[in-house]
């Protein structure tokens, strides 16, 4: 059983379709154990305790960076029982780069969705970096996470056209529908053992 932890920063979409594919039984063999914010305000912490009955946290950062940050959501994780010999840590608009110290605490159990394919258009308004450089087809990226932003083995990615009138917003719709596919699937597929990561790659068996 993969104890599940969640970390988000707003709605946490991705957090409620990750949780749904668990609550229907989509995603076998992972106990959802905490979803963990940087923001009191964050509407995915109602949706997580009030649909779902997960645990929920407030970390602020008050100030604090990289590690001295990260340290305290580690406690947090691990005094839920998302370990890194037992857990997965699934950021789901979590808006902070994770120092490379956490990175290596969690070592290749961190999973990211970014909504372009990478390693085009890494970073923040990806969706805008995809219209205004004219890209026929975008989509999503989910990936393990390394030191790097947005720049992990890739896990698997799904696709969508871009149309000749789309603007940033009708394209992140479209794209996160199809995030809502992919992240649930690439849960699935670490909580069955099945991601093989050989250097850059990552082998689904």
């Amino acid at each position: 059983m993969i104890n599940l932890g969640i970390l988000i920063s707003g709605r946490g979409s991705n957090m409620d379709a990750i949780l749904a594919g668990v609550k229907s039984g989509i995603i076998p063999n992972v106990r959802p154990c905490i979803v963990i914010s940087n923001k009191p305000d964050a509407a995915g912490l109602e949706t997580a305790s009030k649909k779902y009955g997960v645990p929920t946290k407030v970390v602020p950062a008050d100030g604090l960076k990289g590690w001295d940050y990260d340290k305290k959501l580690a406690a947090a994780l691990e005094d839920a029982r998302v370990t890194p010999e037992e857990g997965l840590v699934c950021l789901a608009g979590f808006m902070r780069i994770m120092s490379p110290e956490f990175v290596r605490h969690y070592r290749m159990r961190i999973l990211n969705i970014h909504p372009a394919l990478l390693p085009s258009f890494p970073g923040l308004h990806a969706q805008k970096q995809a219209v205004d450089y004219g890209v026929k087809v975008s989509g999503c990226t989910v990936h393990f996470v390394d030191d790097g932003v947005d720049s992990g083995p890739v896990i698997l990615q799904k696709t969508v056209p871009v149309r000749d009138d789309d603007t940033e917003e009708t394209l992140s719709a479209r794209i996160l529908e199809k995030e809502h596919e992919a992240y649930p699937e690439a849960v699935k597929l670490f909580a069955q053992g099945r991601l093989k990561v050989e250097g850059r790659k990552v082998r689904i068996l």
